[in-house]
């Protein structure tokens, strides 16, 4: 009931968003403004913020790391090349069904489900798994689409314009900020952290809300068969590599259960700001996250349980 009662809402903030939409209750031309504020406001706030108030020593936890880490980079990886190869789509294209298969989202779902089972000790590793996703999975996803030959700044970009682009692209360069704040350990003073909490606070409902407001019956039934394919990569076969990078490098119990829920969640909201902004694959980033939103509530009770008996009660 704790993984229902945490999944359920944010099924039903993007189902408000598409009854809104259909009914021409909100104009759907409103979600790309909603996308834009979430990419370059709200975003940004939530990784400053999160990233920040992490020690430097605490995010280089280096089996968790490679663990979920090394799970999130390769099952990427076989998603990109598979629909690289075997489809022939472009890297823009490749890269988006990549992130819709392996960008987890932990900050919203798997932190709030490991803290209320485990409490405060299962919170940090959700924390390095939300630092890694902003840190690592973001960026690489930036480079590729930026670098896309074609894609959102029409042709490919001289190199010195190109690093430019990337790290000041909102996602990269509050990362950064986030990771220098933290190494210098200093604390955020109060009225600082209230602003960001406040931006950040405005990423959930903007986010989903505008995954319902621009999805459509007829880009989920076009992109229905590739959806339900990178759902199951995404809650079974992406959180059984987990498993066993876990288990080939002997993390402890706690960590082995926070770094496997964090590969089962569904796949992260932001990645449909990410395919808004650079309008590649929406459809399909729409209802994969929808399809692994609702398809979560039964898989993460199954690797919860699965979990307590192999790898026994923390």
């Amino acid at each position: 009931m704790q993984v229902a009662s945490l999944v359920l809402p944010v099924f039903a903030i993007i189902i408000t968003g598409w009854l809104a939409g259909w009914l021409g209750y909100v104009s759907r031309s409103l979600a790309d403004a909603l996308v834009h504020f979430a990419y370059n406001v709200a975003m940004p706030a939530l990784l400053i913020v999160t990233i920040a108030q992490e020690s430097a020593r605490s995010l280089l936890e280096w089996r968790f790391l490679l663990a979920f880490g090394g799970g999130s980079i390769l099952c990427f990886l076989l998603v990109f090349l598979a629909v690289r190869i075997g489809l022939g789509r472009g890297a823009a294209s490749s890269t988006m069904y990549g992130m819709a298969a392996a960008m987890t989202n932990t900050g919203f779902v798997a932190l709030p489900i490991l803290h209320s089972i485990y409490g405060q000790p299962a919170v940090l590793p959700a924390a390095v798994a939300t630092v890694f996703v902003a840190a690592v999975m973001f960026p690489l996803a930036v480079v590729l689409l930026e670098s896309e030959q074609g894609g959102k700044h029409g042709k490919m970009a001289h190199p010195f314009t190109l690093a430019k682009q990337i790290l000041l692209n909102p996602m990269v360069l509050s990362t950064l900020i986030g990771l220098a704040w933290a190494t210098a350990g200093w604390p955020i003073p109060a009225p600082l952290a209230a602003y960001l909490n406040i931006f950040a606070g405005a990423l959930t409902p903007c986010a989903l809300f505008a995954i319902g407001l621009g999805l459509s019956i007829e880009g989920i039934a076009k992109s229905l068969a590739a959806s339900i394919a990178l759902a199951a990569v995404k809650l079974l076969i992406m959180p059984l590599i987990v498993y066993g990078l876990c288990v080939a490098s002997g993390l402890n119990p706690l960590y082995t259960i926070a770094a496997v829920i964090c590969a089962a969640v569904p796949t992260a909201k932001t990645t449909y700001i990410l395919a808004g902004e650079y309008r590649v694959e929406e459809p399909l980033v729409g209802a994969t996250i929808s399809i692994t939103t609702v398809l979560s509530v039964a898989t993460l009770l199954g690797w919860l349980y699965a979990l307590r008996i192999v790898v026994g009660a923390v």
